[in-house]
């Protein structure tokens, strides 16, 4: 993927983000706080600021402000839907590959700051750096703005993500995508999907996995989660929005 260039302009250190702001259509009272969810802990690391944040804080607080609004819209579009339906379809909504997908539409690669490290191994296009950095500027948006604008700037954000799920429920479809998928390569091939552990990374404490979905020896999705099992769960969505069920039709 072809990033585009960095356009930061410095003002005594704070950075005018006019531009990402217009991405992520708020405009912030408090751009420090914008500054900060863009600022991996990298940056920080190598600056001679010894003032400057990274957005470790923010993604914290993000996370569980994405985890409240979006169960609050899945218990209203999804009125039917169980417990167990309802969180299968969360962990899609909040997993990593989502938020990367989002974060890379509203280009914030562009505009992570990053130390020379993470610059020298494509920062800007790893996604546990872009999830983290949207979950950031969640919390970011929620503090400058209150609850009401943090809820409307996620739904925004993620409306690609839920129209397709409203789309797939309409058609009875809810949650399991590999149970799904399994369905059509067995109706389409008379083979049962095979998942492939594609990398691991991180510590002990905090794994990411990637993991891939063969059917027929061709890769149809990728997925990178926390887990294994979201890993695939996401890979097999992955799929299936490819067009595996249009061709298994």
């Amino acid at each position: 993927m072809q990033m585009l260039a960095v356009r930061q302009v410095f003002v005594y250190g704070t950075p005018v983000l006019s531009d990402v702001q217009s991405k992520l259509e708020y405009v912030f009272r408090k751009p420090e706080l914008l500054q900060t969810a863009l600022t991996h802990k990298s940056f920080s690391q190598g600056s001679q600021d010894k003032h400057g944040q990274d957005n470790e804080r923010l993604e914290f607080l993000g996370d569980a402000v994405l985890a409240l609004v979006v169960s609050e819209y899945l218990v209203t579009i999804f009125p039917q839907a169980d417990e167990g339906e309802l969180s299968k379809i969360k962990a899609f909504l909040v997993s990593r590959s989502s938020l990367a997908k989002a974060a890379i539409r509203l280009e914030l690669g562009n505009w992570l700051r990053l130390g020379k490290g993470e610059e020298a191994t494509d920062g800007r296009q790893k996604s546990s750096l872009l999830a983290n950095a949207l979950e950031a500027i969640i919390a970011a948006v929620y503090i400058d703005g209150g609850n009401e604008q943090a809820r409307s700037f996620i739904l925004r954000v993620l409306s690609p993500e839920f129209s397709q799920l409203q789309t797939a429920a309409s058609g009875g479809f809810r949650g399991d995508y590999k149970s799904h998928l399994q369905e059509l390569a067995h109706k389409k091939y008379e083979m049962n999907p095979d998942y492939r552990l594609v990398q691991e990374t991180g510590p002990d404490h905090q794994k990411v996995f990637e993991m891939e979905v063969c059917i027929n020896n061709r890769v149809h999705g990728r997925g990178i989660g926390k887990t294994k099992k979201e890993a695939e769960q996401i890979a097999a969505r992955e799929a299936l929005e490819k067009g595996l069920a249009d061709e298994a039709q």
